[in-house]
């Protein structure tokens, strides 16, 4: 990696913050949307089962529907696009869709990728395991979006504080996915306020407590 590319992605992480405040009423290219989903979607995930749906909200009136679940939060409505990041309870179906066309190509043997389903299969017997896996996967590919998203131009505010079960009624989600976070997306209007951040010292323990 250059140099000047180091420097941008660094760039890019320095300055992502929590944006509330979005120029309403901006609409977001149909491209860009594409680009920051594909984006989103290369996220790392364990056995690359990919544990995520995104619900895309950039209808105004879905928004203003999903402002009262969010507590009134206006950067649902005032945002160009509200994505719901739901972590999939029932990765493993998607086990053959990932493995089967890497055996078809050559890439990965059969005996390996029976030996990989047969291991998720097994995982996968535990609910506890499941929902862990769902969420932990979901959050990576959350983080990538905003990062994705901060170094298309945009800003975003991830978004724990809203109704989880309404959420699940309104927007009719399948009992096979948890909601785990909303984040908005758009053009700040107002840059984000400064956070603070603990010390290295303070986050930080060297090989064993």
């Amino acid at each position: 990696m250059s140099t000047q590319v180091q420097s941008a992605v660094l760039k890019v992480l320095e300055e992502r913050h929590s944006v509330k405040q979005y120029q309403a009423g901006h609409q977001m290219p149909k491209a860009d949307l594409e680009q920051l989903l594909i984006s989103t979607s290369q996220a790392p995930s364990a056995w690359n089962l990919q544990h995520w749906k995104l619900v895309v909200i950039d209808d105004q009136a879905q928004k203003e529907k999903l402002l009262p679940i969010a507590y009134g939060q206006k950067q649902v409505v005032e945002s160009s696009v509200v994505i719901a990041v739901l972590g999939d309870l029932e990765a493993n179906k998607n086990a053959e869709l990932v493995f089967g066309p890497a055996v078809e190509a050559g890439h990965l043997p059969k005996e390996v990728k029976d030996t990989l389903v047969a291991q998720i299969e097994n995982v996968y017997q535990y609910p506890q395991v499941a929902r862990d896996e769902a969420i932990r996967n979901a959050s990576l590919a959350a983080m990538q979006l905003m990062i994705a998203a901060k170094a298309m131009g945009y800003d975003t505010c991830p978004m724990g504080g809203y109704d989880a079960a309404k959420f699940v009624e309104a927007f009719n989600v399948p009992a096979r996915y948890v909601p785990v976070m909303l984040i908005s997306v758009g053009l700040a209007a107002t840059p984000a306020r400064p956070s603070g951040r603990l010390s290295l010292d303070q986050i930080t323990v060297s090989n064993t407590f």
